[in-house]
């Protein structure tokens, strides 16, 4: 019997492939599994609990899929390994029943944003190819009918821990930096050595594609051991690296030949996103789609929503939605990468920031800051005297007529938050849904505009 522990996304991939395969199925979640799942669990009369675990059912299973989302200091977990009965991930599973070759994607940042345009390289260029993992789709779902000769699949560390026999044909890792450390013992190395299983079991047929720019992957990295291709990309030109950027040009060197690939007609901006261009477009080069294939579909990928999204323009004014930057890094580069005078709205639950590193770039390019939040005293202390203009608000329509008013022709409106949103939203997919609202109806209202 196989025991699936979480009901979620995964889990529930993982239960319709295990019954698919002709196994006997029990899925447990200890909280309440949404309605959704539980539908499509009773349909395919796989029998689950929800609310409890029973450790008794559990423990006698042959093995254990664990939701990422479960420590593996969690009770059950190590009674399970005490037991040695075998505890992986959904994609672990999923990847035992298909042929298709896996492209990869991990790191603390920007994994989502390589994932999508990545994918969406392939897809352009006609390949046969499927999206999952961590970006909310179930890889082991997928494969039930396992149609693709590709996955293009992000993975969170906590994926990647559960992660033993799977290989990627393509690995990238985009940067390590703190997060999450409470999942390991507060120990850097661990953390990264988690995100490096990436690369574990990879074959001298197979890549690694990986931020040579990035201290902590330096660190951490051993490429004297390794059995696969190591493919380093940089901004600049170094050494060590296989990839790295003349102005637009992606200039490469791995294959023994040199070559150019034009990403000027790419839609990311910021310096962080010509890390995350350049590990796709490296994917894409390795599995062989053209450098004129590459360059076409740069100029039509639409990242996810709430990652430096436009939303609207309005006489001269762009509006972008940064939601996601919830933290001050993810903020650093969206002003970084903006080239353009700023009005900037953030704020919301402060998460111990450190507004240090913002303070250069607010000087150079912030023209106002409006400060979205129950509590924007850290803000308005933090940049008073470095921005002329500090405004304070708890309303989003109030924030966007502010904004208005303030911007000017070649201006942009900057939602990049640096902040939870759980005091006046629900998550930063609402935040973010609100602002755009606000952008549409205050912004770029024809009525609004005639005044």
């Amino acid at each position: 019997m196989i025991a699936i522990l979480g009901a979620g996304e995964s889990g529930v991939g993982a239960a319709l492939l295990a019954q698919a395969k002709g196994m006997e199925v029990f899925v447990s979640d200890k909280a309440e599994i949404k309605p959704v799942y539980q539908q499509k669990l009773q349909a395919a009369n796989i029998p689950f609990e929800s609310g409890s675990h029973d450790y008794d059912r559990i423990l006698s299973a042959s093995e254990i899929i664990k939701s990422p989302g479960i420590p593996d200091k969690a009770d059950l977990i190590q009674q399970a390994k005490a037991k040695n009965i075998p505890v992986i991930s959904e994609i672990e599973f999923a990847a035992r029943y298909t042929q298709a070759k896996f492209i990869c994607i991990t790191g603390t940042n920007g994994k989502t944003t390589t994932t999508l345009l990545t994918y969406h390289l392939l897809k352009s260029a006609g390949l046969n190819v499927g999206l999952a993992g961590n970006i909310g789709e179930s890889l082991a779902e997928k494969v039930i009918k396992d149609e693709f000769d590709y996955y293009v699949v992000e993975l969170s560390s906590f994926q990647l821990d559960g992660m033993y026999q799977f290989k990627a044909h393509i690995a990238i890792l985009l940067n390590i930096t703190p997060d999450h450390l409470d999942r390991y013992e507060y120990s850097m190395a661990k953390y990264a050595q988690s995100k490096l299983r990436i690369a574990q079991n990879i074959t001298s047929s197979d890549y690694f594609v990986y931020n040579l720019d990035d201290a902590l992957i330096n660190e951490y990295f051993q490429p004297e051991t390794f059995q696969g291709q190591a493919i380093p990309f940089a901004i600049n030109q170094e050494a060590n690296a296989k990839a790295y950027y003349k102005g637009t040009q992606l200039q490469t060197n791995y294959a023994g030949a040199e070559e150019q690939i034009d990403t000027s007609t790419s839609v990311l901006i910021g310096k962080h996103n010509q890390y995350n261009t350049a590990a796709a477009v490296l994917a894409a080069r390795l599995i062989g789609i053209s450098p004129e294939e590459i360059t076409a579909a740069l100029g039509n990928f639409k990242n996810a929503d709430h990652r430096l999204q436009t939303v609207g323009e309005a006489n001269g004014v762009r509006y972008i939605n940064d939601s996601k930057a919830t933290n001050v890094e993810a903020v650093w580069y969206a002003l970084d990468g903006i080239t353009q005078s700023i009005v900037w709205i953030a704020g919301g639950v402060d998460k111990g920031n450190d507004y240090t590193t913002l303070k250069n770039l607010a000087q150079e390019k912030i023209k106002a800051l409006i400060c979205l939040g129950v509590d924007n005293k850290k803000l308005v202390e933090s940049f008073a005297g470095i921005i002329p203009v500090i405004k304070e608000t708890q309303s989003v329509e109030e924030a966007i007529t502010m904004a208005k008013e303030i911007a000017a022709p070649g201006d942009v409106v900057l939602l990049s938050p640096a902040c939870a949103s759980f005091d006046l939203f629900n998550n930063y997919e609402h935040r973010g849904q609100r602002f755009a609202e606000a952008v549409q109806q205050i912004a770029l209202s024809p009525v609004q505009q005639e005044r």
